[in-house]
């Protein structure tokens, strides 16, 4: 039976006492409400007595209705931390998305790379949702991951806070994460503002796609990239790209901004790593005037891709390999300025933290930091020609080292990371020197010249030289990767070669590091000048082993950014202080076997024109004279060693003055004037410890790195000179071999 409200309730009813106010305005009832009808706000309504159903009058001072979220975000986004949580402390589980596309990094309306802004929104131990600042990784290493500014600031009003009617969720979300201010700065962007301030072009109207080679050569240029720079560098994944490649091809006036940008750093690179005659032979065009306009080109599709502010992998690989292909004809200073800004844009990716690598694809995560490490060591091979203390190979980041394997073992689609091979694989050069390198970074050694400020934040390294810590890494690279190696494969040569001369390196700057050569010399002093002649030696023949081979031909620009001036520079001082040093025959023919295999064999013209070399040529010849002076009245007749044949006439070609004195000596049995014909044998143990060293340079095998060495105060009587004084502040330590030996 129908019930009706009392008459008391009406609205318009009062009490003869009330005082006469503003009549109570009526409402419909609920269910005219509820169901959006109009009612005609008698009670009961006509719709509720067609419906027979009760007829309740809404009240005025009923608070505004509200909704809570939708409950499916709510729980979308705890799944979302509690996957974040398993994730940092490596925990296997099956997650929420399954397809790759889903869970691979990619940039979002508000600017952010996936979840990468979406961390700590509180204290980690009062925020059961917000991962921790520091989180256990493999091993002993730390996984640092910082706060988010904007979800700390609204971290309250997230917990709190529902949405009104009127609320728009998209809108409350970039709110909290700060999107709204980067959504600002993009459109800013996008107007042009500050997108040309590194080029200086504008983006064309006209396509790049007529600027492409054809078809041929393009996959000709793509195989010499796999054949001469992908070995080194492995920022690319060959399988996949290559089919990207090929699509590509098929409609090259469609191509993706960012694989274009790409296509043409290959182009780059290519022309870069073969010799000018080949080039001539291949492409019918001089190799400087193909790799500038490669470059011209390649500079305009990075700004068509907007680099700057680019959030694509493919991208950043572009840039980079443009930077590398301007390495041998840009001043290291310039490069290192250009090479800074790529950094900045790696960092704001995130390649460098290992907690937003770890949310990527297992797939993506690898390529992040295979492209990481290949950048960073290249920049720190920068950093030292430009100025050491410019490194950025420091202990500021937490990126892993490349996982060993080969292309194969990689999948985009792939569920899981490969398990790393104990063998050699494509990847046994970059994994072997991001192994040393993140050494480096962490050493007191480096840190003295690059920024003592931040060995307080590096692991603990202890004394190199009395713990032997350099030396077991030297052992582990050796019996991890090098042991595997066979001689007879290029990229299993150089890396032979070249990682045991980046050790002697690090060893010879270890020494200078501890040791203060300015003051008076230690009890210990004779076998630290013994041990960093051994590694000034070592460098020496790695490198001249590097040159000599015919397998490294594809290679010679890698090695053209990594001429041996510090050894150079160290043997001349030690030939200065004592002309007639045990190691003095050793010392030039070492020298003299080096600077045949870079500059007789793959010198030119233009190298000697060059003032760096001008200067080089300045430190060689005085040695030689107090060599002659030591010897004069003793009636000994010295054979002229051929690094000083060669000066004095690649001097004449160059039109260097000779201020030396040197006189005229008896000639090598090989003449040596014709800078070519001879024969180098170059053996080498393949330890490298310095008690098992011996150089087969002419039967200089009596080298012992513990014996008595070298000094003025050793040969009393015995003429010399002052050591050379080279300013290494000045003179830029490995300035020199800047585009010395193209």
């Amino acid at each position: 039976m129908m019930q009706h409200t009392p008459d008391h309730s009406t609205p318009g009813a009062s009490s003869p006492s009330a005082p006469l106010s503003k009549p109570q305005r009526i409402l419909a009832c609920t269910l005219c409400q509820q169901r959006k009808v109009k009612c005609d706000r008698k009670f009961p309504c006509s719709n509720c007595v067609k419906s027979r159903a009760q007829c309740v009058q809404a009240t005025a001072n009923r608070p505004r209705r509200v909704k809570h979220r939708f409950p499916k975000q709510d729980l979308l986004e705890r799944l979302r931390k509690y996957e974040e949580l398993l994730n940092h402390h490596n925990i296997e589980f099956e997650p929420l998305h399954k397809d790759p596309a889903v869970e691979k990094i990619f940039p979002t309306v508000d600017g952010r790379y996936g979840w990468e802004d979406d961390q700590q929104l509180g204290d980690p131990e009062t925020d059961p949702l917000s991962p921790p600042t520091t989180v256990k990784s493999e091993g002993s290493s730390l996984t640092y991951e910082s706060k988010n500014f904007w979800r700390a600031m609204n971290q309250r009003v997230m917990r709190g806070r529902y949405l009104q009617e009127d609320d728009d969720e998209s809108v409350a979300s970039q709110h909290e994460d700060g999107g709204i201010v980067k959504q600002a700065w993009d459109t800013f962007a996008a107007a042009g503002h500050g997108v040309y301030l590194l080029f200086g072009l504008r983006k064309t109207p006209r396509p790049l796609a007529a600027l492409h080679p054809d078809p041929v050569r393009i996959f000709r240029l793509w195989q010499i990239y796999l054949d001469n720079v992908n070995p080194i560098l492995k920022v690319i994944h060959a399988p996949s790209l290559q089919a990207r490649i090929v699509e590509a091809i098929s409609d090259i006036d469609n191509v993706d901004p960012n694989l274009e940008a790409l296509l043409f750093s290959i182009y780059c690179t290519a022309i870069l790593s073969i010799p000018q005659d080949e080039c001539e032979t291949m492409f019918g065009t001089p190799k400087q005037d193909l790799l500038a306009n490669y470059q011209s080109v390649c500079q305009q599709a990075l700004l068509n891709c907007g680099f700057v502010r680019t959030k694509d992998r493919d991208c950043l690989t572009a840039l980079f390999l443009y930077t590398i292909s301007l390495g041998l004809n840009t001043d290291p200073a310039t490069l290192s300025c250009m090479l800074g800004v790529s950094f900045r844009i790696a960092r704001r990716m995130g390649l460098h933290s290992e907690a937003i690598s770890t949310r990527c694809t297992p797939f993506e995560a690898e390529m992040r930091r295979r492209l990481w490490w290949s950048f960073i060591l290249y920049d720190y091979r920068i950093g030292e020609m430009a100025d050491y203390k410019s490194a950025t190979l420091s202990p500021a980041w937490d990126c892993k080292i490349p996982l060993n394997v080969n292309d194969s073992d990689l999948r985009p689609d792939m569920k899981e990371a490969p398990v790393a091979r104990e063998n050699s694989t494509d990847m046994i050069y970059a994994v072997a020197r991001a192994e040393l390198g993140n050494f480096v970074r962490h050493s007191k050694s480096h840190l003295d010249f690059a920024n003592p400020a931040l060995q307080p934040v590096a692991q603990e390294v202890r004394d190199v030289s009395e713990i032997g810590e350099l030396t077991k890494v030297e052992k582990t690279i050796e019996e991890k990767y090098l042991k595997f190696c066979d001689p007879g494969v290029p990229i299993h040569y150089i890396s032979i070669w070249m990682l045991r001369e980046q050790i002697a390196r690090c060893h010879l700057v270890e020494l200078y590091s501890r040791h203060d050569w300015s003051t008076a010399k230690s009890s210990r002093g004779h076998l630290v000048s013994d041990e960093a002649m051994y590694y000034a030696f070592t460098m020496l023949k790695c490198d001249t082993n590097i040159m000599m081979s015919p397998l490294t031909k594809g290679y010679h620009w890698l090695t053209h950014f990594h001429f041996q001036l510090p050894a150079y520079v160290h043997v001349i001082q030690e030939l200065l202080r004592d002309p007639l040093s045990k190691h003095a025959e050793q010392a030039w023919q070492a020298m003299s076997d080096n600077f045949e295999a870079r500059f007789s064999r793959h010198g030119n013209r233009t190298t000697y024109a060059n003032p760096l070399f001008r200067v080089f040529v300045t430190i060689i010849l005085p040695a030689w004279d107090a060599r002659l002076e030591a010897t004069k009245g003793s009636g000994e007749r010295l054979a002229t060693p051929k690094l000083v044949l060669m000066v004095q006439k690649l001097s004449q070609i160059a039109q260097i003055p000779l201020t030396g004195e040197t006189e005229p000596t008896e000639q090598q049995p090989n003449d040596v004037t014709s800078l070519d014909g001879a024969d180098f044998s170059m053996a080498m143990p393949l330890s490298m410890g310095p008690y098992s060293f011996s150089m087969d340079l002419g039967g200089q095998d009596d080298y012992n790195p513990t014996g008595v060495g070298a000094g003025p105060d050793l040969y009393p009587g015995l003429p010399g000179q002052d050591p050379l004084n080279v300013d290494l502040g000045q003179m830029g330590w490995a300035a020199f071999d800047w585009n010395m030996d193209q």
